[in-house]
């Protein structure tokens, strides 16, 4: 799989990383098929949170091999400097860790959040701290939604972060106000040698009132060749690395899908956007 260098961090990142969000709900046995495939693609980039249920847990065991060939970031969204410190050692105790590359502000929403956390004694002071005490070497934020990128961007003028997390996807880029912000903050980032980590990579809109027979909140797209348009889409993007989707039934094909990746043109790219019909708006993530 190729990689691409993860801005100022200087790490070669897979440019699909493993999002382990997908495996929070399986069975340790489950866990380690998607784990081992993960590793026999290459991918050497790991994105975890405390609130993906049961995932910390199930990496644990495999922790002293994936330190050596995995890229670790991991995430706190809570928002004061205390409760991100207790969060940030219980995450250490449940992965059997001690220490991370990158730890990230989780799920900077808006405005109003991005005050909270970098207040006096918010969650930046914690992660502040953790790398003046060599617990993690980078520090980022993430975000999700139609306001990520103009959270984001004031975020960079707050603190000087190492990476940032965001929707970049063929759906949203149909909104002209999203497609804007986020090419706005690809390029600041691009000028301040910023990782990028691109979200949401197969998102085609809301599930409506129908059963949802996928683990993500929104509906995702399912076929091999539809996850090949959306995800080289995105990674013909000027992004680095890419978490693959919340949902284990479609690893296998994100996974192949990166690893035949060709890049495409900007006509191509447009045409991908033109493309997309969303069965069901979700407004959350721009899709109308």
């Amino acid at each position: 799989m190729e990689t691409r260098r993860l801005g100022r961090t200087e790490h070669e990142s897979s440019i699909v990383s493993f999002g382990a969000f997908a495996i929070g709900k399986l069975t340790q046995d489950e866990a380690d098929i998607a784990i081992q495939m993960c590793l026999d693609h290459k991918v050497n980039h790991l994105d975890i949170a405390p609130g993906y249920s049961n995932s910390m847990e199930r990496l644990a065991s495999w922790m002293p091999k994936l330190k050596r060939r995995m890229f670790i970031g991991c995430k706190t969204a809570k928002r004061t400097r205390d409760e991100a410190w207790r969060d940030i050692e219980s995450a250490m105790n449940r992965m059997n860790i001690d220490a991370f590359e990158l730890f990230q502000l989780h799920a900077i929403l808006d405005i109003e959040t991005l005050d909270r956390v970098t207040s006096e004694n918010g969650a930046l002071q914690a992660l502040i701290e953790m790398r003046e005490q060599g617990i993690s070497k980078w520090l980022g934020i993430t975000g999700h939604g139609p306001q990520a990128p103009q959270t984001q961007l004031e975020a960079l003028k707050r603190f000087d972060f190492d990476t940032v997390m965001f929707p970049v996807n063929a759906s949203m880029y149909r909104s002209p106000q999203y497609r804007y912000e986020a090419e706005h903050l690809l390029s600041v980032c691009q000028d301040k040698d910023i990782g990028i980590q691109a979200i949401k990579m197969i998102a085609r809109g809301g599930w409506g009132n129908r059963p949802r027979d996928c683990g993500t909140w929104y509906d995702p797209l399912r076929t091999q060749s539809e996850i090949d348009r959306a995800l080289w889409w995105q990674l013909s993007q000027p992004i680095h690395t890419a978490p693959s989707c919340g949902e284990f039934k479609l690893l296998d094909k994100i996974l192949d899908s990166a690893s035949r990746f060709k890049s495409l043109d900007t006509l191509q790219q447009e045409e991908v956007i033109n493309s997309q019909n969303s069965p069901f708006p979700e407004p959350n993530l721009s899709i109308l």
